[in-house]
């Protein structure tokens, strides 16, 4: 996991001549120790792509993409850093939320309101197939062939969405169901220790007993067992990190208006930093009164392991989890 504190974009352009035309590329440069170190790689990087451009290699990007937290390769977390703890840093993402970033600490984010996943969507649809292929043979039409296979691209996904929520209704709803993948993934790896919060869109889950790397075989079948956001999941792998948010979505505490200048992305030009810190301002003080997520149990016998303690002591503190505060 990489966290720098200071960063920079630097430009190479090769003019238009007879051979091909113009070509411009973009590269960000990063550093814990100076703007300066990070001027000089933004400026290498960027020399570097432009070289492999015009010698023709195939995928040269010409800009990186300006997102803070994509999960892309190669780049490291582009957010302001708030503070650090040793190897843990909290940092400030796109829409103003403070978030903490741990290389080994693993957490699990599991959405109530997911949208269906792949596998789910196909069998689905196979299953309209079926019923459109029977239809049709039925109607003995062209046509009918035609609207049914039409009708199987358009209801695929709402089927299988709906037939998610029907599962999710008879087994007592979202937090029952999630709290039962919980539990059978417990069931199944008895030396495991769990910390169990509750958020806004459904549940946080710390491991307590050991420290693990984002891209382990432990891990990625952990996260496939409680059934993570594959965004987060994907995004653990590329940054080699876990990430947990620790205040508030600004627009569920009041605030109308997003982090200024928009989107938020980081580092800005000097001449916005005061409308940025005065954004931060408000948002920070109406935050004061909201947890990020609210602890409900620790689940499974193993004993915590110390370095999770310290982040675990962290977490609860700034999150509010222990408040008893409305989550946010």
């Amino acid at each position: 996991m990489i966290v720098p504190r200071f960063w920079a974009e630097s430009r190479a352009h090769h003019p238009r001549d007879k051979a091909r035309g113009q070509v411009t590329v973009r590269r960000f440069g990063w550093s814990d120790t100076s703007q300066e170190e990070a001027e000089e790689m933004a400026r290498r990087r960027a020399a570097e792509a432009l070289a492999a451009a015009l010698a023709g290699s195939k995928g040269v990007l010409r800009r990186e993409p300006k997102i803070p937290y994509n999960g892309a390769e190669g780049v490291p977390i582009r957010e302001e850093v708030i503070a650090r703890h040793g190897d843990h840093v909290i940092t400030r993402n796109s829409y103003g939320a403070q978030c903490l970033n741990t290389p080994d600490v693993a957490f699990a984010d599991i959405d109530f309101e997911a949208p269906p996943r792949l596998a789910r969507i196909l069998v689905h649809a196979g299953l309209l197939m079926i019923v459109a292929a029977l239809v049709a043979a039925w109607l003995r039409s062209g046509l009918a062939v035609f609207i049914s296979a039409f009708l199987v691209l358009v209801l695929a996904v709402p089927f299988a969405g709906l037939t998610r929520k029907l599962g999710l209704a008879v087994g007592g709803g979202p937090l029952k169901s999630a709290m039962a993948r919980v539990h059978h993934f417990l069931q199944r790896n008895p030396d495991w220790k769990l910390r169990v919060y509750r958020t806004p869109a459904g549940l946080r889950v710390l491991v307590l007993h050991q420290t693990f790397a984002a891209g382990s075989e432990a891990i990625t079948g952990f996260f496939g067992a409680l059934g993570v956001d594959p965004l987060y999941a994907k995004m653990c792998r590329n940054q080699q990190c876990f990430r947990a948010r620790l205040t508030p979505k600004p627009w569920r505490i009041g605030l109308s208006h997003t982090l200024r200048p928009r989107p938020g992305v980081w580092p800005i030009r000097e001449e916005y930093l005061a409308k940025r810190q005065a954004w931060v301002h408000e948002y920070e003080r109406r935050s004061s009164s909201y947890a990020a997520c609210e602890f409900l149990e620790e689940l499974g016998n193993g004993v915590t392991h110390p370095r999770v303690a310290a982040v675990v002591a962290l977490h609860d503190s700034v999150s509010q989890a222990l408040s008893g505060r409305q989550i946010a």
